[in-house]
């Protein structure tokens, strides 16, 4: 494709109108779906045409002449139907659907400065209109008396029909402004706004210490009166002793207190008296202004919330914005194997993080080019097997707690697992005498180079489709599920985490540790006896009812790993109720703190590696709590401790390969573990060289990931050891060490080993290196 000729063009011009055209061109797609479910309602017609309209005069503007010239003959087509209220016949609308995917090709030729093709063939089938002109009256004989009726009811109601002037630019459309800002920028700002509610967290708590303050102030300032009450009296007491005493000694005619003989003591008295009734008023205008500044943090704790959201909402598209795009892939797919395939979408108003949604659309365009590829049938097969001979791609958006769920359903043939299984063995995926699961094998489809097709074709074939999905799922922080039921079609269930920037999130406490989760992910608060609760927990499937609904019991504590610090003084014990998927789950915890708003900040990837962990937050008192989602936590737990099915006892019938990690950082052995249990592989973990010399003499793996400095036996006699033994001396062995000087490094490799990696490392480039010793 050429480049295009920028010589008598705008570029600013050219991204304004790109910009424009792919908003117009969603829009007339979007109605051209509705038109066709209600080819009778000609307002529908009128603003495709508007469309059209505004993209030619777009077009012609930008020195852009054949996109206009072809929005011009396309908006000419549809002006006889417009004017006498003529339903567009089947030919019009495939014409209206192939010009509009020409125009959208264009446009995107032109945003990447590409000359855009105008196709002469499609000129001239629209310049000639419908096929003849004998379909052409078969067609309005079919529809006439409908059209008839529906005209005359319109008229009776609202008078003639009027076309609008569609050479005039004004009620053509009244666009709305839009704002192009850059998504760094933006999400600096979003950081920014949560900075903020940070601080204003951090003023509340500050402010709640003073208010703590002024009421020991109050209490101070009471003692203090009741002291100087007494003071007073016994003031009064020793006046009242000396006057008298005076009286009988010298007879004076004048009282002390004419005298003015006030002692030291009695002026003391006073001045403390008044400082008092100081203190007291200083005190009621410091409450005075505590009770303005609580105002005004509210009042900025209001304005900070808005501003968040509406920061947040700005990162916030709908997926139907993706509708025309899946579409076009769908129809074009579907052109290409020659079969009928219809695209049908439940929740398509639910919201997702832009950049999440655009890293969406390809695993999605792979789906659907899958879906008519492997599982729709042709409509002849269709009809044999009792089927409409257009199939159907199901997509559904919906939200389950601080997870986004995409399902991609078909209804055609399904997989099948035997072939899967087979076309496994032949790539040395898996060995012949291996007993797998349907999940186990259903996975295999992800793998890269992996296909059951036998020949390759524009649709299929090159087994580049699902590892693709599959990958940038994981890099999302998201599951891949797949369900699958033979001739009668797929299901493929994504969860992606919901981008949240400030949340309200319940406090959590296991033995010393706390912990923020979600409230969105939290249906109610449930106790239940200690004693309840220890004889439940011996079932091999305990189960906790409230509200007429079953949940599964677990312990946080558990889940996480953490060791067991119950507070036993409680009788009852607090259970987070919760929903994981199709299940209920019950989380047990030693104590619930609370609720209040958390500003959730991002971690780094080898945190965001480990299930359940969903980000973490600054605390008032500048303390870091992590914060936790429920249903990966639980859905992880499942597949830790899943049974195996495998049952062949030769290390050669392994599903998965089998790696042994080598750490005396807890931190770094669950990391590393949780990165390659979700890359399928299978890991036993070492907490030093003598632990894994012992562990290898029961178990031989397939690779060894191994620390130097560990007590006991380091790595490098780890090693020597190894390469000593006849049994282990071909395990290739990769050190992941923080020592990455040249003489570690040389050293190692004396000792044999393949690989040598940094800390901290990154998890793309660990599954890389571990990848390529598992190709050789």
């Amino acid at each position: 494709m050429e480049s295009l000729d920028m010589s008598d063009l705008d570029e600013e011009l050219l991204d304004i109108f790109t910009e424009e055209a792919k908003d117009l061109l969603d829009q007339s797609d979007n109605l051209l779906v509705q038109l066709k479910e209600t080819p009778d309602n000609f307002d529908l017609l009128f603003g495709l045409q508007r469309n059209l309209h505004t993209i030619k005069g777009g077009a012609r503007m930008a020195g852009l002449f054949s996109i206009g010239e072809l929005s011009h003959s396309l908006e000419s087509l549809l002006q006889p139907n417009a004017e006498h209220g003529i339903i567009l016949s089947p030919h019009q609308f495939s014409m209206v659907e192939k010009s509009l995917d020409a125009l959208h090709q264009m446009s995107h030729s032109v945003e990447e400065r590409k000359a855009p093709v105008l196709s002469s063939e499609l000129m001239s089938s629209l310049e000639a209109g419908e096929p003849s002109a004998a379909q052409e009256s078969a067609h309005l004989d079919d529809v006439s008396e409908t059209v008839a009726e529906k005209l005359q009811a319109l008229k009776a109601l609202s008078g003639p029909i009027e076309v609008p002037d569609l050479d005039t630019e004004e009620g053509l459309r009244t666009p709305q402004e839009v704002v192009r800002i850059r998504a760094d920028l933006l999400e600096q700002l979003v950081n920014f706004a949560g900075e903020v509610a940070i601080y204003r967290a951090r003023l509340e708590q500050q402010l709640g210490l003073f208010k703590t303050n002024l009421v020991e102030l109050d209490q101070t300032t009471s003692r203090l009166r009741e002291q100087l009450r007494r003071l007073d009296i016994e003031t009064e007491a020793q006046i009242a002793a000396r006057n008298i005493r005076e009286t009988d000694h010298d007879k004076q005619d004048f009282d002390p207190l004419e005298l003015d003989r006030f002692t030291n003591q009695q002026q003391l008295s006073r001045s403390l008296a008044e400082t008092s009734n100081d203190l007291v008023n200083l005190q009621a205008t410091m409450d005075d202004l505590t009770r303005h500044h609580e105002t005004l943090l509210l009042q900025q704790s209001r304005v900070s919330s808005e501003l968040q959201e509406g920061l947040m909402r700005t990162r916030m598209l709908p997926f139907e914005s993706l509708l025309p795009r899946l579409r076009r892939v769908l129809r074009q797919a579907s052109q290409d194997a020659g079969k009928q395939v219809q695209l049908k979408v439940e929740g398509a108003h639910g919201e997702m993080d832009r950049t999440v949604l655009d890293r969406m659309i390809a695993p999605l365009e792979h789906l659907l080019r899958n879906a008519v590829a492997h599982g729709i049938e042709t409509p002849k097969e269709r009809k044999n097997a009792g089927k409409p001979e257009t199939g159907a791609v199901v997509i559904n958006i919906s939200h389950e707690g601080t997870e986004v769920v995409l399902s991609v359903r078909d209804d055609g043939r399904g997989l099948d697992v035997k072939q899967i299984q087979k076309k496994g063995v032949e790539r040395g995926l898996i060995e012949a005498g291996a007993v797998l699961s349907e999940q186990q094998i259903l996975n295999l489809i992800t793998q890269t180079g992996f296909t059951t097709a036998d020949a390759i074709t524009r649709l299929s074939g090159r087994g580049i489709g699902m590892d693709v999905v599959s990958n940038e799922i994981k890099n999302l922080n998201g599951n891949l599920s797949i369900q699958t039921a033979l001739k009668k079609g797929t299901e493929f269930i994504i969860r992606l985490p919901l981008n949240l920037a400030v949340t309200k999130a319940v406090f959590v406490k296991i033995g010393e540790s706390q912990f923020a989760i979600p409230i969105a992910s939290v249906d109610g608060v449930g106790r239940i006896g200690r004693e309840e609760l220890e004889d439940k927990m011996q079932l091999e499937s305990p189960e906790f009812g409230y509200a007429g609904n079953k949940h599964k019991i677990y312990d946080l504590g558990n889940l996480l790993e953490l060791p067991a610090a119950k507070a036993l003084g409680s009788m009852q014990v607090p259970m987070l109720l919760s929903k994981s998927g199709q299940d209920r789950i019950a989380i047990c915890v030693d104590q619930v703190l609370g609720s209040q708003e958390i500003v959730v900040k991002p971690v780094g990837p080898q945190v965001t590696s480990i299930p359940g962990v969903y980000g973490a937050s600054i605390m008032p008192d500048g303390g870091v709590v992590v914060i936790l989602d429920l249903a990966p936590l639980v859905r992880h737990n499942a597949s830790r401790h899943k049974p195996q099915l495998v049952e062949a006892v030769d290390a050669n019938a392994r599903s998965m390969p089998l790696v042994m990690v080598v750490d005396d950082s807890i931190t770094m052995r669950k990391v590393t573990s949780r990165i390659l249990e979700r890359n399928n592989y299978e890991v036993i973990v070492a907490r030093d060289g003598l632990e894994a010399i012992e562990k290898m003499a029961e178990q031989v793996p397939d690779l060894v990931l191994l620390d130097i400095e560990m007590p006991r036996m380091d790595g490098y006699e780890v090693a020597q050891n190894m390469k000593a033994d006849s049994r282990l001396q071909n395990v290739p062995i990769m050190m992941i060490t923080s020592r990455t000087g040249e003489k570690h490094r040389q050293r190692a490799f004396e000792l044999g080993v393949e690989r040598y990696l940094g800390k901290p490392y990154q998890e793309f480039e660990l599954m890389r290196q571990v990848n390529e010793i598992f190709k050789k």
